[in-house]
């Protein structure tokens, strides 16, 4: 019988240039602390959701937004084909991916050090590409996916004294409060990227970065939608 675990872990591509075999369309977004990427994704998903997908037989399918439960949604998938496969470990693994689903559904990733946990968190963020027609948020996706040609990288960045004056709004903080804030979380942030990739984030690990301090939301959905157009990851409304 297989061992799902050593398997899994191993074996969890994200790509192959040879066979063509890679995923997508999907989007990527990675931000600093005061930026709101959680907005974006949500408007992007509704307006893509409207577009069709450049291939012979066009047809609109449902852009997610992959919060908390499409996270753990894509476990559950994994525990089902564990249960309906033979797999010597099996119990041991679905264990293991109750666990993943904890650890990686909330803000506590960024404190994660296992690497067994992190090779999981690759392996489920390849499934979700795989998945296309995601926009995933965070938990280092735009580093990990950076070399599949079928999708969109975006970055936000903003000033420190604008995040955090936008911080010191949104959290109800003090000034020193909200600085101490921003710089923890990018550090953290910035710290995961390395435990995941092993060096630091790098400007070309992203397609584009905006300067979120000074563009509106949908200025950048705009922005978005017309590089999606343009690099025929989506079609014009015309093509439909």
């Amino acid at each position: 019988m297989k061992n799902f675990l050593n398997s899994y872990l191993n074996e969890s591509k994200c790509i192959n240039l040879e066979s063509g075999d890679y995923p997508g369309p999907f989007l990527t977004i990675s931000r600093q602390a005061g930026c709101s990427a959680k907005r974006l994704a949500i408007k992007l998903s509704k307006i893509l959701t409207g577009y069709s997908y450049m291939s012979e037989t066009k047809t609109d399918v449902e852009w997610k937004y992959v919060d908390k439960g499409v996270f753990l949604g894509v476990v559950d998938e994994m525990i089902e084909e564990l249960k309906s496969g033979d797999f010597e470990d099996a119990e041991e693994s679905i264990v293991f991916l109750k666990e993943v689903g904890r650890a990686f559904s909330d803000e506590t990733i960024y404190d994660i050090s296992d690497d067994r946990l992190i090779a999981a968190l690759k392996g489920i963020i390849c499934r979700l590409a795989y998945h296309g027609r995601t926009i995933i948020v965070g938990r280092s996706s735009g580093a990990i996916l950076k070399d599949i040609p079928n999708k969109l990288n975006i970055r936000l960045e903003a000033p420190a004294d604008w995040r955090i004056n936008r911080i010191m709004q949104i959290k109800d903080m003090t000034r020193l409060e909200a600085a101490e804030y921003i710089t923890l979380a990018d550090k953290k942030r910035d710290a995961f990227i390395e435990k995941i990739i092993g060096r630091k984030a790098e400007n070309d690990d992203f397609d584009v970065i905006f300067n979120y301090a000074s563009m509106e939301d949908d200025q950048i959905v705009d922005a978005v939608i017309n590089i999606l157009r343009n690099k025929k990851i989506i079609a014009p409304h015309y093509e439909f």
